[in-house]
């Protein structure tokens, strides 16, 4: 690569970062294949096929990035595996309004037929998101890339699905589900979010079944009394005890319900009488189960009212509850409404309103299974960062609940189970496998393939992702191939902590159970990227910028920058767009230092002055404890403070200080060995800031000097330490301090930056020489001298126990810094007066609280010692 091309005054992303993405790429520096070097792997959290990039992508994939750079850079064998997932209920809701808007209702087309449509769409949008990934920068091994429905992925779900069944973990029954009516299936529990809502809560009356009197009871909803098939009351309720034996009539359809006494029933909550609806509540199932209750479903899969309600068939449950509210009041059953906030789960997929319901799915047995992985959390074979999610990991696992494997769909991994002719199944790898095993069960050697029917459900999303970092290598099905013994266990794991039991618990259960190891050593929780609102970034709130659009207009180092310098791990991130103008115009400043230094004419002749050799090396002292700082930073996954430090570093020590202190006068050459030490430290610190901001860093280490075709900063060396001078960097800290001293003398005296000063330092120890000279330089000195004693008529501060004088002879109006420091003293008095009249107020001093009497004690002192300093000036003055 040609180091002379020029540099364009203004640093332009666009210019740049496809070029070197295309290098990358053409070069194979992504690739990976096990060698002899130590692996460095990571798998990326699959994003749904359905997804477009948005920031909370765009920081889960910088952070990834971050690492794989840092560690390819650190001389491992990097490889980071990208993919997507298959989102069974999102990609079938897309799927399904997208024929809907064409005209076909699912409904109309076989399995095969919607199937071949899903596929279609699939490969039409499922490479989007990956492709913007490559806008950011993800250094990823492309030659990767996995689909969650992949042959051998899916062949591995259905192995594993059909070994968990054998070993008798794996078992169907009719259970108490969470129910998405909009999507039509079963969700987990995790898939659950639950809202406080305004509602209502509904007196009604149930007529005492051949007696006069009636039963009113509370509910949050009406609609479901069509499903009672009893009454609850607690046996120590004594407004109750009248009732045993007795039966009530369900209002409007006079269904005769035998009242039951238990203590689960509260009896300070609404009547104290409990409708009991078997089929629409969980508890009320719990109940049915216990005293044998009829269990009546009045709901269709859609949330619609079916025939056994009676009334309303075919309406929507919202609508039932307005309208049977109007009917209950009409008929004398509505007692009284009352305003009520309680608390309801919508679903995560759809944001439907979730209907508890009774239906025959497949359940994953988790208390056992889940032990080595609770275990390897707790011990810390696996570590959390932070650490505080550990009590949060332990407390869902240890409370874990049997997994709901079955979605009533058609996208997805279809469940391995052939129904028998006369009942009964049997689980098996594939039709014809399962044809043999129903031959040998039944007896029946004659047997079709014909006479079985497969299941219909697919397998909860959740069970393909669970073997993701073992499925991508093909851990399942060949658990001794060369790609699964080299890269597993991967190394760190970057995730959002909403699916830390979602999808980290049960990769790491599967991580045991498969291969008896943990899939991850560490786990990277990140936090939620949120408005300035604190609301989180989704396009349902039209809160979330596009980070499409956000990348064009301040390049992808400037974005990822942004994000990262505020988003310690756990922590969410609070996201405004002027923290991605704050990375680009970090960028801006780095490529102007570039082009500062690269701009100098280099004297080979010239002798290196002392100033300059002082502060070479100075800086890479600095730039040594830099290093020791960024190491300890990734080893303590502080990585937003890691980048901090060097931001911190190349803008303040570098920038502005060792630049400073280098630069040749106005015109001048510099000397070829400062230079030179100055493109060494320029190297360093692109390769220190390469793994945050890779677009930049390359385009400027290729101009540093000339490199070979193939050649790139991220397969170069991360540099290292080699020691720290602490003495030399505190005496460097004494200097900018006395520097830092005499500038604020300029400036509060208005004297020109051109005009040269004189100062004196009473020390015990000297400067060395080097430093002295930097001293002259940076604050404009003709001369540094070393004093004994105290120097009247100067101005003078404190360097921890050393004085600095600047005598200010002929360089200040007396006349003009007397009237200045009058004024100041004016204005300081008659603020202590005002302390002083509220502090001799009795009142105020026995009944403020005390921390503000202090504050004002503190503002007394404060304004004595400023007039003491400004009495002291004006003595000096005369």
């Amino acid at each position: 690569m040609d180091s002379t091309r020029e540099l364009s005054a203004k640093y332009n992303p666009a210019e740049v970062e496809d070029k070197w993405y295309k290098y990358w790429m053409e070069k194979g520096f992504f690739r990976s294949t096990p060698d002899e070097r130590e692996p460095y792997c990571i798998v990326i959290p699959p994003p749904n096929v359905t997804g477009v990039l948005h920031m909370g992508h765009m920081l889960n994939n910088t952070l990834q990035d971050v690492l794989v750079r840092r560690a390819r850079m650190k001389g491992k064998n990097a490889c980071w595996v990208p993919g997507t997932d298959h989102a069974s209920i999102a990609t079938e809701a897309k799927v399904v309004a997208k024929l809907k808007a064409e005209g076909i209702e699912k409904s109309q087309l076989t399995r095969e037929e919607f199937l071949k449509h899903a596929w279609e769409w699939k490969e039409k949008h499922g490479g989007i998101i990956l492709e913007q990934l490559k806008k950011l920068g993800a250094s990823c091994d492309w030659e990767r890339t996995c689909f969650t429905m992949d042959p051998t992925l899916s062949d591995s779900v259905i192995h594993v699905f059909v070994d968990l069944y054998r070993k008798g973990y794996i078992y169907r029954g009719v259970r108490m589900v969470n129910w998405d009516p909009q999507a039509k299936t079963a969700v987990s529990d995790e898939e659950v979010i639950y809202r406080e809502v305004n509602g209502k809560l509904y007196y009604l009356k149930y007529k005492i079944d051949g007696e006069d009197g009636f039963v009113t009871i509370a509910t949050t909803r009406p609609e479901t009394i069509l499903g009672d098939t009893a009454v609850c009351v607690n046996p120590n309720d004594p407004r109750y005890t009248h009732l045993k034996g007795k039966h009530l009539l369900v209002p409007l359809i006079n269904r005769r319900v035998p009242v039951i006494f238990d203590e689960y029933v509260d009896m300070e909550f609404g009547t104290g009488a409990l409708k009991v609806t078997p089929a629409h509540d969980i508890n009320d199932y719990m109940l049915g189960e216990k005293y044998n209750l009829e269990v009546i479903d009045i709901f269709n899969d859609d949330g619609t009212l079916n025939q056994l309600a009676q009334l309303y068939v075919g309406m929507d449950r919202f609508e039932v509850r307005k309208q049977i509210v109007v009917d209950l009041e009409k008929a004398g059953h509505l007692a009284k409404v009352e305003d009520y906030v309680n608390k309801v789960g919508f679903s995560e997929r759809t944001d439907a309103v979730i209907e508890p319901k009774l239906s025959m799915q497949w359940f994953l047995k988790m208390k056992e299974i889940s032990k080595p992985a609770l275990d390897a959390v707790v011990n810390g074979d696996i570590k959390l960062h932070p650490p505080k999610f550990v009590n949060t990991y332990r407390h869902w696992m240890e409370n874990v609940k049997d997994w709901c494997l079955s979605r009533q769909l058609w996208w997805g991994h279809r469940i391995p189970a052939w129904y028998l002719p006369h009942g009964g199944y049997v689980v098996a790898h594939n039709e014809q496998e399962a044809l043999e095993i129903a031959r040998k069960e039944t007896g029946n050697a004659s047997l079709q393939l014909s006479d079985l029917r497969q299941d219909e459900d697919v397998l909860d999303t959740w069970f393909s992702s669970w073997l993701w970092p073992i499925s991508v290598f093909n851990g399942i099905l060949d658990p001794e191939n060369p790609d699964i013994r080299y890269y597993y266990p991967t190394h760190d794991l970057i995730t959002a902590p909403e699916i830390l039991f979602f999808w980290v618990a049960r990769m790491i259960i599967a991580g045991y159970e498969y291969l008896g190891d943990k899939p991850f050593r560490n786990v990277y929780l990140t936090g939620i990227v949120r408005d300035h609102l604190r609301r989180k970034m989704s396009k349902q709130l039209g809160n979330s910028p596009d980070p499409l659009h956000l990348m064009a207009k301040y390049g992808a180092d400037g974005v990822r920058v942004g994000m990262l310098l505020c988003s310690p791990a756990g922590n969410d991130l609070l996201f405004d767009e002027s923290l991605t103008e704050q990375g680009r115009n970090f960028c801006n400043k780095v490529w102007n230092a570039f082009r500062l230094v690269k701009g100098w004419q280099v004297d080979a002749n010239a002798t290196q002055p002392d100033s300059s050799k002082t502060a070479v090396e100075w800086f890479n002292n600095v730039l040594n404890k830099a290093i020791e700082q960024c190491d300890d930073d990734f080893e303590k996954y502080r990585i937003s403070e890691a980048l901090m430090n060097l931001y911190k570093l190349f803008w303040d020590e570098f920038s502005s200080w060792y630049l400073e202190a280098i630069k040749p006068a106005y015109g001048q050459p510099i000397d070829a060995a400062t230079y030179h030490a100055t493109l060494e430290i320029f190297e360093k610190m692109l390769a220190l800031l390469h793994p945050f901001m890779p677009f930049i860093t390359e385009e400027l280490w290729q101009h540093l000097r000339n490199r070979a075709d193939g050649e790139s900063i991220m397969v170069s060396q991360m540099p290292k330490s080699t020691g720290v001078d602490e003495e030399l960097v505190k005496t460097f800290e004494r200097v900018k301090e006395i520097i830092a001293g005499i500038r604020n003398i300029r400036q509060e005296k208005n004297i020109a930056p051109k005009k040269l000063l004189s100062a004196s330092v009473r020390t015990s120890s000297k400067l060395p020489k080097g430093f002295e000279e930097i001293i002259m330089k940076l604050a404009g000195l003709d001369q540094l001298s070393y004093t004994d004693g105290k120097i009247e008529g100067a101005a003078s501060f404190m360097v921890g126990v050393d004085e600095v004088y600047v005598p200010l002879q002929g360089l200040v109006d007396v006349d003009e810094e007397r009237q200045k420091i009058l004024a100041e003293l004016e204005y300081t008095r008659g603020f202590l007066d005002s302390v002083l009249k509220k502090l001799s107020n009795e009142r105020f001093v026995n009944n403020a609280p005390a921390n503000v009497v202090e504050l004002e004690r503190k503002k007394q002192s404060d304004a004595e010692t400023k007039i003491k300093a400004l009495e002291e000036r004006l003595r000096e003055l005369k």
